[in-house]
């Protein structure tokens, strides 16, 4: 959305030019680790990245995975290419998406940091230049797989994206720990100084200490917290859903935690078991409401908070009625072949000449689009519109961007009827304005994976490019997907870098991740691996 571009631009700038600005960082409770301490750190490279931050998931409140970036065009994206001399070590795999954080003000100096969360419940901060690691911290052990009664993730330990604070320079961050080797398992939100990785005072906020809804309380044992994390205003949002196998007794939660006083907590839980709040884009926004979608319910004869979009106020806060939900009026029948809204969180977008305008859409796993109005979202059965778009389960996050020939929304899907007769993994619609707004496919292309695409463009208008990675579904042997960087032509789906050579070649990266742009340059994150490309000169 134009909105968030213009608050994302102004907090660029505040990074980049005014970090004297900033308020003195909380006294720390703990101490990290210094991979590059005293002398050695002095002596890193002091070669400067710049560019504008990426402090959340998709790079934006509406998760629109829209980047600006006038190096990077459909002339110089053939030329792309891995850089040999970027060497960033990991530990464990990693699901969260990178975010990066211009300006850290590091025991060695000003340092432009890559921050990385992995399973191992490692925070990594990467010299963005280099490829060296500045700090890291540990935030417990994480749990086991055999020590949980499903999933699919071993271990357990961060999973959904963080979020970055600039203001008060903290990065917030929800770890699976155990202090026992798998016996006890907690969820704890951690709050975390981006400049050394010391953890803030007064956190982390034990969930399952912290959380109440009316009758249900929190068990950390069959909730995974694998959604993105939100900041709206002071109010920190964590999305928590269960373990793949969606065993025990888990609901959709949400929890709001003050960012100024992490005592005051709030919670909100579906009404039924289910109704997992998993997408990996989480929370959305358009800067006053927070928006999540809700997956499967069970045992249940009346709708009971799954299958929909939410709107939640202050504090987590959902108050039933046409305006605050939406839910196909096939529910029932979406909760039984476990066909709904969950895999992709609504994204929120305008319409000029339109009416209504101002929208949502959500991707269902049953492969329709649904868009609805974002002032009163309906209630049950009243979208302002709905298309069948993809034969696949849709289960990844969506990018939107602007053309001179209107907006579109690209996500991870088969899609039907793709112009040309060009089939493809990879599906573009287009949003035509009118009374009601209308969706068509635009085009289609192969990325081969179950990557979450992102878009970058010089001005937010025009030379859309856009790129992904094919990453495995992690469904098992044949399921590997591309493990290849590719761009496509935002407005024809024309392929303008298809992974490059041999050296170029880039591996474990996990299903749903996102790239991220710097300056001209892209990250990827594999397993153990930070990867960076860049044009050739």
């Amino acid at each position: 959305m134009e909105v968030s571009l213009i608050l994302w631009s102004l907090v660029a700038l505040t990074l980049t030019g005014c970090t004297e600005k900033f308020p003195k960082r909380p006294n720390a409770a703990h101490s990290s680790k210094k991979a590059e301490a005293g002398t050695a750190a002095t002596a890193m490279a002091t070669k400067r990245t710049g560019g504008t931050p990426v402090l959340q998931h998709q790079n934006s409140p509406a998760r629109d995975g829209l980047y600006i970036d006038p190096i990077l065009s459909k002339n110089t994206a053939s030329a792309l290419r891995l850089d040999p001399a970027f060497i960033a070590k990991l530990d464990g795999p990693v699901y969260a998406q990178p975010l990066y954080f211009p300006s850290a003000q590091t025991p060695g100096g000003l340092r432009d940091l890559i921050i990385i969360s992995t399973e191992r419940n490692l925070v990594h901060a990467i010299e963005a230049s280099s490829g060296a690691n500045v700090w890291s911290q540990t935030l417990g052990a994480p749990v086991p797989r055999e020590h949980l009664p499903c999933g699919n993730i071993d271990p357990v330990g961060i999973t959904g994206t963080p979020i970055i604070d600039p203001e008060s320079r903290t990065l917030f961050v929800n770890a699976m720990t155990t202090p026992d080797g798998g016996v006890t398992k907690k969820h704890l939100i951690f709050a975390i100084s981006v400049d050394d990785g010391t953890i803030r005072a007064g956190w982390p906020v034990d969930v399952a200490e912290s959380a109440r809804f009316k009758r249900f309380s929190f068990d950390p044992s069959v909730q995974n917290q694998q959604g993105a994390l939100a900041l709206i205003g002071d109010t920190l949002y964590v999305p928590y859903t269960g373990h793949h196998g969606e065993c025990g007794n888990f609901h959709g939660w949400v929890i709001a935690v003050s960012i100024s006083d992490p005592g005051i907590v709030k919670s909100w839980a579906t009404r039924a078991r289910g109704g997992g709040v998993w997408a990996p884009a989480g929370i959305t926004s358009d800067g006053t409401s927070a928006f999540i979608a809700t997956g499967s319910t069970f045992g249940v004869s009346a709708w009971n908070d799954g299958q929909a979009i939410l709107r939640l106020d202050t504090n987590a806060a959902f108050k039933r009625n046409r305006t605050n939900f939406f839910t196909p009026k096939n529910w029932r029948s979406l909760d039984t072949r476990d066909r709904g809204l969950g895999g992709t969180a609504p994204t929120p977008f305008d319409v000029p000449n339109s009416n209504p305008s101002e929208l949502l859409i959500s991707i269902g796993k049953n492969g329709i689009a649904y868009l609805v109005n974002r002032d009163r979202l309906g209630g049950v059965g009243k979208q302002v519109f709905a298309k069948r778009v993809t034969t696949s389960s849709a289960i990844a996050a969506i990018a939107k961007y602007e053309s001179p020939y209107g907006s579109y929304l690209v996500f991870n899907g088969r899609g039907i009827g793709c112009p040309g007769d060009q089939p493809g993994d990879l599906t573009a619609i287009k949003v035509s304005p009118g009374t009601p707004p209308k969706v068509r496919i635009a085009w289609c292309a192969n990325q081969n994976g179950l990557g979450s695409p992102i878009v970058s463009s010089p001005d937010g208008r025009s030379d859309a490019i856009v790129w992904t990675v094919g990453p495995a579904d992690g469904t098992g042997p044949g399921t590997e997907g591309s493990q290849q960087l590719k761009a496509f032509d935002g407005e024809t789906g024309e392929v303008l870098f298809a992974g490059g050579g041999p050296a170029d070649r880039i591996f474990g990266v996990q299903r749903h991740q996102s790239p991220i742009i710097v300056n001209g340059r892209i990250y990827v994150v594999g397993r153990d691996r930070l990867f960076a490309f860049s044009v050739a000169p």
